[in-house]
C-alpha cells in the first residue's frame, strides 16, 4: 500500500474531532491541510520540521489560488500541467525554494508550456527571493498604513468584559532597484516576540503597552530586530503586510452607547439611545453605524435624532443609526418609538442581542503606536517619498443591553 492509499484510508476512518494534521505510520510522517474539498499532503521519512512543512503547504495553496482564482478539485484537473510545474519550481528534492507567486509568474504562465530551457529569474539565485532585480518606477513612493481594529465587549452594567487591539502595518511599495528600508517605532510599545521585554528609556514609567503575537513578513531581518529592535527590510514590489500584532489591554470604549428601553404594556415600546465619543476633540470618527436590536414583531416606527439618520431594518430586527462624522468629545441622543401587537414575559426573558457599532477614525491609533522614521536607502541615491497614515476601525465591537 502506497502513501496516498494509506492517507486516504486514514482520512476515511478518522472521526472529524480526531483529525490531526500530523501523524506517524510505518516510519513515514504525514503532514496535511484541508482547503475546500481538497487535501494537500506532504510526507517525510526524516525528523523534519513539521511547522515548516505546514507553512509550505499553506504557501502552496496561496500560489495556486493566485494562478487559478478559485482552488478546488476542478481547477486542479483543468490545470494539472501548471500545477506540476509550480510544485516542481517551489520544491527541489524536498527542499522549499520559491514561494512567491510574483516571482513564479515571471517564467510560469498559463499559456502553453514552451519546451526551451527557461532562464531562472534573478530572484531565484539571489538571497532576496521575494523581489526581482531591475524593477523601475517613474515615481518612487512608498505608502505605510498603520491600521488598528478594536474588539470590545461591554456588559449591560457597563463593565468592560473584553478589549483587544489587532494591529497591522500594511505597505504599498513602488520603489526602483533594490532598496533597503529602516522603520523605527516609538518607545510606547514593548515587543514580546522572544519572551523577553526590551525597550527604550521611557518604558519604566508604566505607560508602555505589551505587544503579543507579532508576525513579520519574510523580508524583515529578524536577527537585526532581535538585537536592536530595528525593523530593517528589502520590500517586495506592490502591496504586502509588513507586520501584524495583538495588544491585550484595557481600552476605554471609543464610542460609548447607553440604551434605555421602556416597554408599555401590550401596546408600544420606546428607546432612548445616547451615543458619546470618548476620544480627543481633534479626532473624528467617520461613517459611524450604531445597530440597536428591537423585537421581531415591532411595527409603526418613528424616530427623532439630534444628528445623522435613523432607519428601521426589519430584516435585521434592528434600528440603524448612521452618523457621517462623529467628532471627539461629543454626545448625541436618539429616540425611537415602536408599536407592538403584544408584549409577553417570554419575550422579556430572551437573551437580547448586543448593540454593535461600526466606525473608522483616521489619523488616530488606540495603542499610541507611531512611526518615528522610515528611511529609504538605495545605491543609486534617488529621492523617494514615504507616506504614513494611521487608521482605527471597529472590530467585533459590542455593548450588551440591560
Amino acid at each position: 500500500m502506497n502513501c496516498v492509499e494509506r492517507f486516504a484510508g486514514h482520512v476515511l476512518e478518522a472521526e472529524e474531532a480526531d483529525e490531526r494534521p500530523v501523524w506517524l505510520e510505518h516510519g513515514t510522517t504525514y503532514v496535511y491541510i484541508k482547503y475546500n474539498n481538497l487535501y494537500i499532503m506532504a510526507v517525510t521519512q526524516r525528523n523534519s520540521n513539521a511547522a515548516m512543512i505546514l507553512l509550505f503547504l499553506y504557501r502552496l495553496v496561496e500560489v495556486l489560488k493566485d494562478y487559478f482564482r478559485e482552488l478546488e478539485e476542478e481547477s486542479i484537473r483543468d490545470n494539472f500541467v501548471i500545477t506540476y510545474e509550480l510544485m516542481d519550481e517551489m520544491m527541489d528534492f524536498g527542499y522549499p525554494q520559491i514561494s512567491e507567486a510574483k516571482i513564479l509568474r515571471e517564467y510560469i504562465t498559463q499559456e502553453a508550456h514552451k519546451l526551451e530551457v527557461v532562464k531562472p529569474p534573478m530572484a531565484v539565485t539571489n538571497a532576496v527571493s521575494w523581489r526581482s532585480e531591475g524593477i523601475k518606477h517613474r515615481k518612487n513612493e512608498i505608502f505605510l498604513d498603520v491600521v488598528e481594529r478594536l474588539n470590545l465587549l461591554v456588559a449591560a452594567n457597563g463593565t468592560l468584559l473584553r478589549s483587544e487591539i489587532l494591529g497591522s502595518l500594511k505597505m504599498r511599495s513602488y520603489l526602483s532597484g533594490m532598496p533597503e528600508l529602516k522603520l523605527g517605532l516609538n518607545d510606547k510599545l514593548l515587543f514580546e516576540a522572544t519572551g523577553r521585554r526590551t525597550g527604550g528609556r521611557g518604558m519604566s514609567k508604566g505607560k508602555a503597552v505589551e505587544m503579543e503575537d507579532i508576525k513579520f513578513h519574510q523580508c524583515v531581518r529578524l536577527a537585526r530586530f532581535e538585537n536592536d529592535r530595528t525593523i530593517s527590510f528589502i520590500p517586495p514590489d506592490g502591496e504586502f503586510e509588513l507586520m501584524s500584532y495583538r495588544l491585550n489591554t484595557q481600552v476605554k470604549p471609543l464610542i460609548w452607547i447607553e440604551a434605555v428601553v421602556e416597554p408599555h404594556s401590550h401596546s408600544r415600546i420606546e428607546y432612548m439611545i445616547k451615543a458619546k465619543s470618548q476620544f480627543k476633540q481633534r479626532s473624528t470618527a467617520n461613517n459611524v453605524e450604531i445597530v440597536i436590536p428591537v423585537p421581531s414583531d415591532a411595527d409603526t416606527p418613528s424616530f427623532k435624532t439630534s444628528i445623522g439618520t435613523v432607519k428601521y431594518a426589519p430584516e435585521r430586527d434592528a434600528i440603524v443609526w448612521s452618523i457621517k462624522q462623529f467628532h471627539g468629545g461629543k454626545e448625541y441622543l436618539m429616540r425611537a418609538h415602536f408599536g407592538l401587537p403584544s408584549v409577553s414575559n417570554e419575550e422579556d426573558k430572551k437573551d437580547k442581542p448586543p448593540i454593535t457599532v461600526k466606525f473608522e477614525i483616521p489619523y488616530f491609533t488606540v495603542s499610541g503606536i507611531q512611526v518615528r522614521y522610515l528611511k529609504i536607502i538605495e545605491k543609486s541615491g534617488y529621492q523617494a517619498l514615504p507616506w504614513v497614515r494611521y487608521i482605527t476601525q471597529n472590530g467585533d465591537y459590542q455593548l450588551r443591553m440591560g
